[in-house]
């Protein structure tokens, strides 16, 4: 099971790591009502290198990015969640805008994305690319968004 960390505590984490010759994947988002769809993204992005660190998203970065009334569970909640998981190593909470920061400390061996970003700008990429990171985007499970199912339990009868 993984853990909570500060930034610190991941930087210190990942020269561990990078001591004994282990390859660190590092993605980020906001993960709110955790469904399979992020299962399965988690685990293809573990199977990516040694260790997966999840840059979490705060409550006030969610809000901004997906508007009123998100996230529907408070970032605490959803770390502990995520920490929770098998391929989950670390989840560290962040309050920028972008993940820029968490890749330029932390110095991933390569930083995961979904594949969505196939079609549109990914906001980190530059700087992935000066840390020297591998970008590798990941193929979403088809049918599965927190989008969609906030929308199936708007649609359920009162």
């Amino acid at each position: 099971m993984g853990s909570v960390m500060t930034l610190q505590q991941a930087i210190d984490y990942r020269e561990r790591l990078r001591a004994e010759g282990k390859r660190l994947v590092l993605t980020n988002g906001h993960f709110d009502l955790l469904h399979v769809g992020h299962l399965d993204y988690l685990e293809k992005a573990r199977t990516l290198g040694d260790a997966l660190i999840v840059g979490l998203n705060q409550d006030s970065t969610t809000q901004q990015h997906k508007g009123h009334g998100r996230p529907i569970v408070p970032d605490h909640e959803r770390a502990r969640l995520l920490a929770a998981l098998v391929p989950v190593d670390a989840v560290v909470l962040f309050a920028e805008p972008t993940a820029d920061r968490l890749i330029e400390q932390l110095r991933p061996d390569v930083y995961a994305k979904g594949g969505d970003y196939a079609h549109k700008p990914l906001p980190e990429r530059a700087a992935a690319e000066r840390v020297g990171a591998q970008v590798a985007l990941i193929e979403f499970l088809a049918g599965h968004s927190t989008s969609a199912l906030i929308a199936r339990i708007r649609a359920l009868p009162h």
